[in-house]
């Protein structure tokens, strides 16, 4: 297993709108559609920056590749993106993505963050 983690900067003006539009169509589409799965998300602060957080696992590099070029093509995806964009404004800034390789003694190495611990 791996783990990627993306970091999108929210904006407070249209923060319930962001949290809307991924919880209710962005996760729906990636999970039901896609196979995405997404361990944990979370909302932080970083300095004056609002973020948007979340923890994804995949069972290798390919997979990930495929999902996600699939995800960004979807039309009902770009569609929902074009709708929300007109109502609220741009609704996530600067995107980080970042993938976790776990060390030789994380318990990551050995199974599923999805599964019980």
């Amino acid at each position: 297993m791996i783990q990627q983690l993306r970091i999108y900067e929210i904006f407070e003006k249209n923060k319930a709108a962001f949290h809307n539009r991924f919880r209710d169509h962005a996760a729906r589409i990636m999970r039901t559609k896609y196979g995405f799965r997404i361990v944990a998300m979370w909302e932080t602060k970083f300095g004056d920056r609002t973020e948007f957080a979340y923890l994804l696992e995949w069972p290798d590099e390919a997979t990930k590749t495929a999902a996600w070029s699939a995800f960004m093509a979807d039309t009902e995806w770009s569609e929902i993106k074009r709708v929300t964009h007109a109502e609220h404004g741009l609704m996530v800034g600067q995107i980080e993505d970042r993938w976790l390789v776990p060390v030789d003694y994380s318990p990551a190495r050995e199974r599923s963050l999805l599964q019980a611990s």
